[in-house]
């Protein structure tokens, strides 16, 4: 997640770490990534990462499958959710003046703030 201390720099994909470094990269130029600013798009990617993830035994827990931790929170956060998942959920629901994907990645920061304690303890040895 960016913050004000430490600006995010452009990298290649490669040279991400993790499924959260890489949204950041597609934060910093969501038009390479999100033809269109489709946040449909960024759901297929997602989805696309967490299956190569699984086939290749990578243990990076990723939380945006349909039904997965972020569709869950994001449901209680919108007060429901639709089949046709998150992507489909936040697009309806961006309030006039911003754009889905800018309303992605506000919601994106307050689910990390939301989970980042549950994520750090649940991480425990025990």
């Amino acid at each position: 997640m960016p913050t004000e201390e430490k600006p995010q720099t452009v990298k290649h994909w490669r040279d991400c770490m993790d499924v959260y470094d890489f949204l950041e990269q597609v934060r910093l130029r969501p038009g390479m990534w999100l033809p269109g600013g489709s946040l449909r798009h960024l759901q297929a990617i997602l989805i696309g990462y967490q299956i190569a993830a699984t086939v290749h035994s990578v243990d990076d827990p990723c939380d945006f499958w349909h039904g997965g931790a972020f569709s869950q929170w994001l449901g209680k956060h919108l007060d429901g959710s639709s089949t046709l998942g998150w992507a489909a959920d936040i697009e309806r629901n961006t309030p006039a003046g911003s754009t889905p994907v800018e309303e992605f990645f506000r919601l994106l920061d307050a689910y990390r703030r939301d989970t980042a304690p549950n994520v750090a303890t649940s991480q425990l040895p025990g």
